[in-house]
Order: C-alpha cells, then structure tokens, then sequence
C-alpha cells in the first residue's frame, strides 16, 4: 500500500511540475536521452519540444555543459555543431578542440541518433587513433557535409 501512494505520489509530483526533469517523459522517441538536473533546471511538466529547444539553448549559450547529456537527440548534436561552426569561422584551426571530443564522448553509446550521416563509422574507425587526429577527421567530415544538413561550411 505505501509504495503505490508513493509511485501516485511521484506522479502526482511530476505531472504538477514539482520536480526538475532529467529525461524525456516515457514512450518518447528519445527516452534513453538523459542530463544532468543541476545543469538544466526544466521543470519536469514541461513539453518534451520545449524541453529540448532550452537544452539546445543552454548548448549554445555554454557548449560544455553537452558533456552533462547522455544519448544527445540530433538536435542537441546539431546546437553543438553550430558552436563549432561559429568558433571555426571565427578562428580557423583553433578553439573547437574540446567541443569535438564532446562530441566523440557523446558516440561512446551505442543508443545515440547519429545527427551527420558517417559520424559514427568515423568515430569507430579512428578508435585507435591519436586524439588530435581524430578530431581533425572529425572536422574534415563537418566541413564535407552538404549545407542542406546544417552542418559545418568553411
């Protein structure tokens, strides 16, 4: 009995927006993503589309903060691939470093969207290889990505 007042309870709770959201709600198509709460303060009555345009906002606001998300929806991955375009055609060659390996922590789930077709294989297959060299592969497939993905142009 006590733990089905406390499961009604927990909904109640959740539906009423009493609490701060970590995941999508159940049966959404990206259920599996999740984030850090201390980082994303979204009530937990919030509608998953908004819950999803203010996490791409705090992306671009402060891009590190991707590092508090597992399974990033394509959309997320797309906020973090619009910092690094602007920090590339800012300064070329610099500055997007830290922003790729988030990128490439992000592909250690096997249950993330892959936001850019190839990305992953990419990923896969410079597994083994020196970080820096990774994340300039990385880099050379953004920059090849047709305009039309809203990738990376430079």
């Amino acid at each position: 009995m006590n733990s089905t007042i406390l499961t009604w309870l927990k909904t109640l709770s959740r539906i009423c927006g009493f609490e701060t959201a970590d995941s999508f709600p159940p049966h959404h198509p990206y259920a599996r993503t999740r984030w850090d709460a201390a980082y994303f303060d979204i009530a937990s009555d919030v509608k998953p589309d908004e819950i999803e345009r203010r996490i791409c906002a705090a992306i671009a606001n402060t891009p590190s903060v991707f590092a508090y998300i597992t399974n990033p929806t394509p959309r997320m991955q797309r906020a973090l691939l619009n910092v690094i375009h602007d920090r590339l055609r800012r300064q070329p060659g610099a500055g997007a470093t830290d922003l790729v390996l988030l990128l490439i922590n992000a592909y250690a789930s096997d249950h993330i969207t892959e936001a850019v077709p190839g990305l992953r294989a990419l990923i896969v297959n410079t597994e083994h290889e020196d970080t820096n060299l990774r994340v300039h592969a990385i880099l050379e497939l953004l920059v090849g990505t047709p305009r039309g993905l809203d990738v990376i142009d430079m």
